[in-house]
């Protein structure tokens, strides 16, 4: 069992810049790969951003490529979100997940275990 919470979230403006993190309870985090999805009033929550259990490999939606930067921190059982130049689009409310097994995924069905979310709302 794993239990996650996010922080780190808030208004920002057009170009911005907010740091997402999300603390793992357990001592097995590093078994598991992590994700980011999100979530737009009246839409699907989709994808944003993923990372392999040793934080080696990621991978990221195009929306969001170059300018979002996914990491992790097994010491620390937390991952990370760094989300620079945000737009108007970006706002959602921002979840992290975790699967079970090593590889990264971006299928929200592969994730076993879903945080209760953090509001982003960029204003233009």
């Amino acid at each position: 069992q794993v239990q996650l919470v996010e922080s780190g979230g808030g208004l920002v403006q057009a170009g911005g810049s907010l740091r997402l993190s999300c603390a793992a309870s357990g001592r097995t985090f590093s078994r598991y790969a992590m994700g980011w999805f999100r979530q737009a009033p009246g839409k699907e929550r989709e994808f944003v951003a993923a990372i392999n259990y040793n934080g080696a490999s990621t991978s990221y939606a195009d929306s969001v490529k170059g300018r979002f930067t996914i990491s992790r921190d097994n010491a620390k059982n937390s991952v990370y979100l760094q989300m620079d130049s945000l737009k108007p689009e970006d706002t959602a409310v921002y979840y992290c997940a975790a699967k079970d097994g090593w590889y990264r995924s971006s299928r929200r069905d592969e994730y076993d275990y879903w945080g209760q979310g953090t509001q982003v709302t960029v204003s233009s």
